[in-house]
């Protein structure tokens, strides 16, 4: 078997994937905060997440995977200053904080169904872990990294030796460029919140009893609490968004590995930015794109993951319109090609000897883990899932390769194939039209090949005999 190589931002280098456990592999996956509806920034993360798990098991490893709800202490600044976010939505709707929180998780939950994203282990909520996330800062304050001022208690990066090693900066430089908001009260610019005190003037729905006083979470603590309590307190990977390495990933090694003296993650795998013609995403741009944008241009969800697995996880995506278009397109005519496989009439002969199915299995996988198991290139991937299916003339071997190959990309090619069976109302068509052609009556051939593109199906002949595709329709709104 190919050996599995992964990026590590740790450091900063490919390196050969080998877990805590043999066959078994721990992932936390950073999720999102429910106030408002994951855009397709959002969403890239959640494909990223997703191609990495079905990578993993198609290596023949069972994978732990954890992606959290943050529906508390996410507030609007990363200086620990600011409203909550969720609380903040909530005032402007006039719903309850857990109304908001419970809708847009929802949301959220529903856009990766539509992704074929598969579900993890669990999806832990931070206000069901309030109990282990006060335990865990008692552990870091038992041990000196905590200290208390007037909104709450803080984490002392100073005590930490290596804080700031993920963002691969040294401590000086990292503590001077830290932040823009500062708060006087803190020993460092870049201590950070564990727990923030409510605000004595206004009453939060979202707040807990604690030993240093009401209040709620911070940001950081959730996931390093859910981590540990789901995963073991050393754990092979964790994923999120390079925006997360500077302040929320280090954060989280910081806290995680003062309160256990081990070390946090072993694999730390980020992806890039999405940008949308060329510019950042933003409210004061306008530029905003959802997955339910997407559909009401009339594009399916999963040509919008063929479009995202067409650029490296590491590499930074630029979304326009125009390439939605062409990924629709292209996914289309994967769909029509694949769909020639069960409805071709007498086109190949199948293989009846176990061993030639042995060897194209063996061949197909050998292709692809020698493509996706070098840090889960799947742009290369579907360069040679284009490559098979116009170049190879093995039916059994292109679709054995498709099968497997979505495996990876999970594009929905399985369950388009097993629902395609060529009507028998279409095939007597087929066989007429045959009939008429070797007869050299091409005009009553033609008129008979308009009626089956009419029901949905064309036909491309060739020298082996008549391939049927099922067309593909999907009307694109300008």
């Amino acid at each position: 078997m190919e050996p599995l190589y992964l990026f590590n931002t740790l450091s900063r280098k490919k390196e050969k994937f080998k877990p805590l456990k043999d066959k078994i592999v721990t992932m936390y996956n950073c999720g999102p905060t429910v106030y408002e509806r994951p855009h397709i920034g959002n969403l890239r993360a959640y494909i990223f997440a997703d191609t990495l798990r079905r990578t993993l098991e198609y290596n023949s490893y069972k994978v732990k995977q954890i992606i959290n709800i943050t529906d508390v202490g996410h507030l609007t600044s990363d200086a620990d200053t600011g409203e909550d976010k969720i609380e903040k939505t909530a005032r402007k709707k006039r719903k309850t904080a857990w109304e908001i929180s419970h809708y847009f998780e929802k949301l959220f939950k529903e856009d990766i169904k539509k992704l074929n994203i598969k579900n993890p282990f669990k999806f832990p909520r931070a206000t069901q872990h309030i109990k282990e996330i006060i335990e865990l800062i008692k552990i870091l304050e038992k041990k000196g990294y905590t200290y208390k001022i007037s909104d709450g208690i803080y984490f002392d990066t100073s005590k930490f030796k290596n804080y700031g090693e993920l963002a691969g900066l040294k401590k000086k430089k990292f503590i001077a460029g830290a932040r823009v908001e500062i708060n006087p009260e803190k020993i460092n610019p870049t201590d950070f919140a564990l727990w923030k005190f409510s605000p004595k003037d206004i009453k939060r729905q979202m707040e807990w009893k604690s030993p240093w006083g009401i209040g709620f979470p911070g940001w950081h603590i959730e996931c390093s609490a859910m981590s540990m309590k789901y995963l073991g307190k050393t754990i092979d990977i964790h994923t999120g968004g390079i925006d997360h390495i500077n302040i929320h990933h280090t954060n989280e090694i910081a806290q995680s590995e003062a309160a256990t003296g081990k070390k946090f993650v072993n694999y730390w795998l980020h992806v890039n930015f999405l940008k949308v013609e060329g510019e950042k995403m933003s409210k004061s741009l306008g530029n905003i794109v959802t997955l339910e944008d997407i559909e009401k241009k009339g594009f399916q969800p999963l040509a919008f993951k063929y479009l995202v697995l067409t650029s490296h996880y590491r590499s930074e995506m630029n979304f326009t319109w125009q390439a939605m278009e062409s990924a629709q397109k292209a996914y289309n005519l994967i769909l029509e090609t694949i769909s020639s496989f069960n409805l071709s009439i007498n086109l190949y002969k199948s293989l009846s000897i176990n061993r030639q199915l042995s060897i194209l299995h063996s061949s197909a996988s050998r292709e692809i883990l020698n493509i996706i198991n070098d840090d889960l290139d799947t742009p290369r991937l579907i360069a040679k899932l284009w490559e098979v299916l116009r170049l190879n003339e093995n039916l059994k071997f292109k679709k054995i390769f498709v099968l497997k190959a979505d495996k990876i990309l999970g594009l929905g090619f399985k369950e388009f194939l097993v629902k395609q069976k060529l009507p028998a109302k279409i095939k007597n068509k087929v066989l007429l039209r045959e009939k008429l052609r070797k007869e050299g009556k091409w005009q009553e051939a033609d008129k008979i090949r308009e009626k089956i593109l009419k029901a949905g199906y064309k036909i491309e002949d060739t020298k082996q005999g008549p391939i049927i595709k099922k067309v593909v329709i999907k009307k694109l709104i300008k």
